[in-house]
């Protein structure tokens, strides 16, 4: 018997080694909370149509908890959160945001909380306040009608070429993705004195800035209003491509790669949902989703639904930013590009 009983927990042992920490299913009592509070609010920077619906329709034909969204851009979920804070009233359960946990978390306004999965070192908090749920990687994308395949710039030098002068569009919002962000890649890349050397150069290239989302600035690329778009998420290009637009990324690397935090609020009026929808998301089910919509999971076992998508020795190089890092140097970019570009 003692023999029988040794295999069987040697078997078992096995068989929890082989199943995929990732996929293994929440806590009941995790569940039952969450369906006893029976909604959740969500303040999120994806896009709706791409991920946010349908990650939401999933979660509530799953557990029967409601899902509550709204879409905004980090510094208006910060500002919003500490908002509600100040009030004593805070809405939303789970938020995320490229610099959002960071604020949030030197605030004390977040749950020390974070799924039970294994992801690399730059996709999570050392202190447990948060998880990513995707990764962004930001390079140009080109319309692939007025730029023919193999006459594409292929290097950052490249687009110095005069033939690219007042064709080429950035986003002029100070974040990762606009062109304080090209300037923060730059400088990170080449250094001070080359990287100002370099910008002084492209400064002469009348690059078009527009106050506007990078989706945005990349569809008037897409339309044909201009034909390289700098410093944009280049995923969004294979989504279009998908869809029979001419457009697609340029690997001129380095591509520029962010994380988007995501984490659960303290003193948030549906505690254990948030944690629950966190927890879906990090999932294996919650990132094929990822996958499925055209955008860049964490899971290292789920692959993007375009392979070149994945920074790495076959595809390109990408310089990773901790949130924190993106956070403190927002500012001192904004203050160089508007030495060059304003």
């Amino acid at each position: 018997m003692r023999i029988i009983a040794a295999a069987l927990i040697a078997a078992a042992l096995i068989a929890a080694t082989l199943t995929p920490f990732s996929a293994l299913a929440a806590d009941q009592g995790l569940i039952d909370a969450a369906k006893k509070e029976g909604e959740v609010t969500w303040y999120t920077t994806s896009i709706v149509d791409q991920f946010v619906r349908p990650a939401a329709l999933a979660f509530e034909k799953k557990y029967g908890v409601k899902v509550n969204f709204v879409r905004s851009n980090a510094i208006e979920i910060e500002l919003r959160v500490v908002n509600e804070s100040r009030a004593g009233r805070i809405q939303a359960d789970l938020v995320d945001g490229t610099t959002t946990s960071v604020t949030l978390k030197k605030l004390n306004l977040l749950e020390k909380w974070t799924p039970k999965v294994d992801l690399p070192e730059r996709d999570k908090d050392p202190d447990g306040y948060w998880m990513a749920s995707q990764e962004y990687v930001l390079l140009p994308g080109h319309n692939t009608d007025m730029i023919p395949k193999g006459s594409e710039p292929k290097s950052l030098q490249d687009l110095l070429d005069p033939k690219w002068k007042g064709k080429m569009v950035w986003n002029t919002t100070p974040s990762s993705s606009a062109g304080q962000g090209f300037v923060g890649l730059v400088l990170m890349e080449m250094g001070e004195e080359k990287g100002r050397a370099y910008l002084e150069k492209l400064a002469k290239q009348d690059i078009v800035g527009m106050k506007a989302a990078a989706r945005q600035v990349l569809d008037q690329v897409v339309a044909g209003e201009y034909a390289i778009a700098l410093q944009i998420f280049h995923n969004h290009t294979t989504i279009s491509q998908a869809r029979g637009a001419p457009v697609y990324f340029l690997t001129t690397e380095p591509g520029m790669g962010v994380v988007l935090p995501m984490s659960v609020l303290k003193n948030s009026p549906h505690p254990n949902a948030g944690k629950l929808l966190f927890d879906f998301i990090l999932s294996e089910e919650g990132q094929k989703l990822m996958a499925d919509s055209g955008e860049l999971p964490v899971l290292p076992s789920v692959p993007p639904k375009v392979a070149a998508l994945r920074p790495g020795p076959d595809t390109f190089r990408a310089i990773y930013l901790p949130p924190e890092k993106l956070a403190d140097s927002i500012a001192s970019w904004t203050k160089i590009y508007d030495e060059y570009f304003r």
